[in-house]
């Protein structure tokens, strides 16, 4: 079966730590019982091979059971989380989702039968290869969300490495591919994964503090908000030693700052996305954003500027956009980016990328530069359509001081001339609050 390698190292460490869910430990001898649990429900419930099947659940023993034993029945997965709501309903159609399954922390709580027929090209190319596969739902920033349809015996290939394992927290969410890979990491070298009932800042440094978490795997959002509220400074954060933070692009002040309060903690830039993995990288340096990406220079390459890819990490393709490969089989990743030998800089999409009378503004290195700004706690920046310049920059500003919009807008420009190019200032302005500013996975929203 596909997933024995893991299944082995389960039944090796049966007695170490796996899980610690609401102050509660579990071991591996709990995700193998798991297993077996599932398994014998999807026989139960007549679950064939090659079925699609939707999972409701948070990282648990139960839902890694249900992840093998259906990976194992070369089932296609769908991870899902509560928090997508109405969300969920439109990502088991477009994947022509048979089967919903609802998880909590300890059991199976309910199937459903669905109306989808399970029917589609990508799915038979999975069946003629008797593989299982994972489908990853792209975050939908720049439009509909697009389902990544991916092999998922060659996605868990790369963890019969055994991997190093330190006591982790799973940041990225269960329906995530960062989240899927955090877990399938520390699976593969049987560590102790605390998951998270929450991810507000102080609840996230609590349960570091309590259970002196060793990494942190994160988004720069999430850097940003426990810096600026100072929450580290409540928590001893002293076990940590590593920081990998990606999903989107950081911020060059926010990563200086990082460094500069804690230099003893290895910071490590992820490169990842639902339609190709989590690669291995190697940042240039603690305080650097150059980063290489993947084991091998010759499966990475630049096009016009953006980043394309090519390995077995990469989805078979969507289920519903087209094709994003290029005829010789690289893959488009809509990143734009700088080289500098082995090592590149990741400068943000080409969707947000701002047209401003012909000139190129990227939201990320104007977000950078406001940070600076003293009374900017946090600032996202798009493009609005103008009749006279095609787009003009946007900024939604979340700050501390009580001015005025009017106020705070004159000192926005007084801080900003001279240091930074005319186009690149907002013309437009709006103050918000923190949750305007991202998204409930913690991540920019640019919206």
């Amino acid at each position: 079966m596909h997933t024995d390698f893991l299944k082995e190292r389960f039944h090796e460490s049966k007695d170490s730590l796996a899980f610690i869910i609401d102050d509660k430990e579990y071991f591996y001898k709990d995700v193998i019982s798991k297993y077996n649990e599932a398994y014998s429900f999807l026989n139960e419930k007549n679950i064939v091979e090659n079925s699609v099947v939707a999972v409701e659940a948070d990282f648990s023993p139960m839902s890694v059971g249900m992840i093998l034993a259906l990976a194992d029945m070369n089932c296609i997965i769908i991870p899902l989380t509560n928090a997508l709501g109405n969300e969920k309903k439109t990502y088991c159609d477009i994947a022509h989702a048979q089967y919903y399954i609802k998880l909590d922390i300890d059991s199976i709580l309910s199937c459903e039968k669905l109306d989808g027929d399970g029917y589609h090209d990508l799915y038979n190319l999975l069946k003629e290869r008797q593989h299982s596969g994972i489908i990853f739902f792209t975050s939908g920033s720049t439009g509909i969300s697009k389902g990544a349809v991916h092999d998922f015996v060659l996605f868990i290939e790369k963890f019969k490495v055994k991997r190093k394992t330190k006591k982790m927290i799973t940041f990225l969410m269960f329906d995530h591919v960062g989240g899927i890979n955090t877990l399938m990491h520390n699976l593969s070298g049987c560590g102790c994964t605390i998951a998270l009932s929450d991810r507000k800042p102080q609840y996230v440094l609590s349960i570091i503090e309590k259970y002196k978490v060793q990494v942190l795997p994160t988004s720069p959002t999430f850097i940003n908000l426990i810096l600026v509220s100072e929450l580290y400074k409540k928590y001893n954060l002293s076990s940590l030693e590593a920081i990998s933070y990606g999903s989107e692009v950081m911020p060059e002040y926010t990563l200086k700052k990082l460094n500069q309060l804690f230099p003893s903690i290895k910071i490590v830039q992820s490169y990842g996305m639902s339609e190709l993995g989590v690669l291995d990288t190697k940042s240039k340096s603690n305080n650097s954003l150059w980063v290489k990406l993947g084991r091998e220079s010759k499966n990475v390459r630049i096009k016009n500027g953006m980043l394309e890819i090519k390995g077995n990490n990469t989805m078979l393709g969507y289920l519903n956009a087209p094709s994003p490969f290029t005829e010789d089989g690289w893959l488009m990743t809509m990143d734009m980016v700088e080289q500098d030998g082995e090592y590149y800089k990741i400068l943000g999409r080409k969707s947000e990328i701002i047209n401003v009378g012909g000139e190129k503004v990227y939201p990320a290195e104007v977000e950078s530069f406001f940070l600076e700004m003293p009374g900017v706690e946090d600032v996202a920046v798009r493009g609005e359509q103008n009749p006279l310049m095609g787009n003009i920059v946007f900024a939604k500003f979340k700050i501390s001081t009580d001015e005025s919009k009017k106020d705070f807008q004159k000192r926005m420009r007084e801080f900003a001339k001279g240091k930074l190019v005319g186009y690149k200032i907002p013309q437009q302005i709006e103050l918000v609050s923190e949750e305007d500013i991202h998204s409930v996975r913690l991540k920019k929203d640019r919206k």
